[in-house]
């Protein structure tokens, strides 16, 4: 049996029976006006963050949701479309797509603005996903793809490029680790499964966005998530995990590389009204401009004494240049 299949027959049983303490975020649920979310669908919330950003969703996209859970999010996102078909879910397990069915049916009851048949259900896995090419606006997908072993995430990835329109975004939320793991937990199927032993550093994630074609990164959140201690797993050392919430945007790649936002910024605060770097880069005197880390180091390397960058804060919330 494949690390997949384990995977597989995990979340079916999920699917069957509710695990409420499988994947526990500390995000809050959406408080929306008019939008309740059934106690299933909570309690289904198989995820380690939120891929719902009220900015990413002007215009009525079309939005991808891959890993559907419990349809929650499905649910969030068709806030924000309202129209037939508008929010797509792909999932392999059948039975997590037969109790999200069950699940729209009791948030029509709740929600007098929602359709079940806002959301198109359809049976697919990541790695093959049955949408077309350059037809979907934004896509996501929550804790889901650091289950999958280096080549599987690739064309996860890939798959998710594909689909995507040109300027379109993925948004994720996935868990990370800065720390090594050891063998033993990396290939562990139950702990891949449950989202903990695939977890990879972040520099290791955002290089596998930016290697199949992602041009521009945005760290919006990174959050406490999980301890790996020895006392309960087979490791030497208290392993911490994070949490992050990525937007990785099909823009074409620039010439010096892709622009990664970890949430830096840089302060002008020398003697004229502005500097420009002649570069597409103008900072205006004392006011923070939120700048990618590729920038930073450029303006690192110009060595002034009158431009402040602040550190990584892992939160980007768009804006500044680049």
């Amino acid at each position: 049996m494949s690390y997949l299949d384990a995977t597989h027959n995990l979340y079916k049983e999920a699917a069957l029976t509710p695990d409420v303490g499988l994947c526990c975020t500390t995000n809050p649920i959406w408080e929306l006006p008019g939008l309740k979310i059934p106690k299933i669908m909570q309690e289904m919330n198989y995820g380690c963050g939120s891929t719902v950003n009220a900015r990413d969703l002007t215009n009525a996209p079309k939005v991808l949701y891959v890993g559907v859970g419990g349809g929650m999010e499905l649910l969030q996102f068709s806030y924000f479309s309202r129209q037939k078909g508008g929010v797509i879910g792909v999932d392999v397990v059948n039975e997590m797509l037969d109790a999200s069915r069950k699940n729209f049916v009791e948030a029509e009851a709740q929600n007098d603005w929602f359709k079940s048949d806002f959301i198109d259900l359809r049976h697919g896995d990541a790695l093959h996903l049955p949408v077309e090419d350059n037809s979907i606006d934004v896509a996501a997908q929550n804790c889901l793809f650091n289950i999958f072993k280096a080549e599987d995430l690739k064309k996860a990835i890939k798959e998710m490029h594909r689909v995507l329109k040109p300027h379109g975004r993925l948004v994720m939320s996935d868990p990370t680790c800065e720390q090594p793991m050891n063998d033993t937990l990396r290939n562990d199927e139950r702990l891949r499964a449950l989202c903990l032993s695939g977890s990879l550093p972040i520099s290791e994630y955002v290089k596998a966005l930016t290697d199949v074609g992602f041009g521009t990164i945005e760290i919006r959140a990174r959050k406490p998530y999980r301890i790996l201690d020895p006392k309960h797993y087979d490791t030497d050392e208290l392993i911490y995990i994070e949490s992050i919430e990525v937007a990785a945007i099909k823009d074409p790649m620039p010439e010096d590389g892709p622009c990664i936002f970890t949430g830096k910024a840089a302060i002008y605060y020398g003697e004229e009204d502005y500097f420009d770097d002649k570069k597409g880069h103008i900072l205006l005197q004392n006011q923070p401009i939120a700048i990618c880390d590729k920038t930073a180091q450029a303006l690192a390397d110009l060595n002034r004494d009158d431009i402040f960058i602040s550190k990584s804060t892992y939160h980007y919330d768009g804006g500044g240049c680049c």
